[in-house]
């Protein structure tokens, strides 16, 4: 097949499965091209050794990209984040199509849900089906992080978020949840496939503790509740601040944030001015290195805000977490929260809640170390099972060639 994998975002930013999958299509005998944007995320800048200019080809792993020229922002200003997403759209839309080449099927990463517009239109133009990836629920997404309060905008983001939907040749979707979610909104069950997140199962395993990385970075001689990942507003993470001010009477239990967002910096201030010497800040660190990072944690820590969206996501920081075999400390409601207690990996509290949080710290720290590895090994025998990154591949490629023999014979 001839793919087009179309995201705003895409290696070398982190966190993003496209590149993921571009490279694992290429080694299967696939030819790809991914149309994305120039680096820019999570700071909001571009990254060093890039330069915006019309468009900029490159190889990344046999994947063919193409970056076109986008607003950079991350912030927390809504107005900044729209011209991010809706630059990209406008480039893409522009400069796609006539740059792309050929192609038999294009795989659309979502968020931002404006993807979907160039999508369509390169879709259209050169006769291509697109298979729309959901990782975010839009509206619902916007409300619950805080970045869209009216109700008109939400209302024409939904109404835009079914025109692309109407558009796709097949959906995908990361939680049962949100399949629920799209067939309550009237779209049909049989076009929606639901595919998990996955976490690389070559770059997230159990690995010996570092005793020397531990020293360098403050995790030695305590029991360390390490949460790693994007530190925005979807998190609610004041919940930590102030289970980690219940708990400065236990000095050995330390908080770690691993990561970078819009919401690190007010956190960080935060602990310093309640003056919390039991939590710490570490730098976004390369993936490649956060099983090490994940190796120096007693318990690793996840949450989202209390939000009706979130009870049907799933963070895919959740695979990585189990890929590592540590113990999972979950303060979620709904799918993920189901997704822990079914594979034992760890236990489960309410979100935003300091008390509840901090006291099942405490129960993890007072539990016997066998019980809490006994945790740790069942979620990585769930995730072997479940959500390795071949296995998902596997259905992506399996679902892409489908939807192009299904547009051959409409075109007979």
């Amino acid at each position: 097949m001839r793919v087009v994998v179309l995201s705003q975002w895409y290696d070398p930013e982190p966190g993003v499965k496209t590149h993921q999958l571009g490279k694992d299509l290429v080694a299967r005998g696939h030819q790809v091209t991914a149309i994305t944007g120039f680096p820019n995320y999570p700071q909001g800048r571009i990254y060093p050794g890039y330069h915006q200019r019309p468009w900029q080809w490159e190889q990344r792993a046999g994947v063919r990209v193409l970056r076109l020229p986008l607003y950079p922002d991350h912030s927390r200003s809504a107005g900044r984040r729209s011209l991010n997403y809706l630059s990209f759209a406008v480039s893409a839309s522009l400069l796609g199509p006539a740059l792309c080449g050929p192609a038999d099927v294009m795989w659309a990463y979502h968020t931002p849900l404006t993807v979907g517009i160039p999508a369509w239109w390169i879709g259209l133009l050169r006769r291509v089906p697109f298979v729309f990836n959901i990782h975010d629920m839009w509206p619902e997404g916007l409300s619950a992080t805080g970045m869209v309060h009216s109700p008109a905008v939400q209302h024409w983001v939904g109404r835009l978020a079914g025109w692309v939907y109407r558009r796709a040749a097949a959906l995908t979707v990361v939680t049962p949840g949100f399949k629920a979610n799209l067939v309550a909104k009237g779209v049909p069950a049989e076009k929606i496939h639901v595919i998990p997140n996955w976490a690389d199962e070559d770059t997230y395993q159990p690995v010996p503790r570092n005793s020397i990385l531990a020293q360098t970075v403050g995790m030695q001689d305590h029991f360390n509740i390490v949460y790693a990942g994007s530190v925005g507003l979807a998190q609610g993470l004041d919940t930590v601040l102030a289970a980690a001010r219940m708990l400065r009477g236990m000095p050995k239990i330390q908080f770690v944030f691993i990561g970078d967002g819009v919401d690190r910096e007010r956190l960080c201030n935060q602990a310093k001015s309640m003056g919390l010497a039991n939590v710490r800040f570490i730098d976004q660190q390369p993936s490649e290195r956060m099983a090490d990072f994940f190796a120096l944690a007693d318990v690793l820590y996840m949450q989202l805000k209390d939000e009706p969206l979130f009870r049907i996501t799933i963070p895919s920081k959740l695979y990585s977490y189990m890929a590592c075999a540590r113990p999972v400390l979950a303060a979620v409601a709904g799918d993920a929260a189901d997704t822990v207690r079914e594979a034992r990996a760890g236990l489960v509290c309410p979100p935003q809640d300091p008390a509840a949080l901090a006291r099942t710290v405490r129960e993890l720290y007072e539990m016997p170390s066998a019980k809490r590895e006994a945790m740790g090994q069942d979620g990585r025998q769930a995730f072997l099972e479940h959500y390795t990154r071949r296995g998902l591949v596997d259905r992506h490629e399996t679902l892409l060639k489908d939807v192009v023999y299904r547009s051959q014979q409409k075109r007979r």
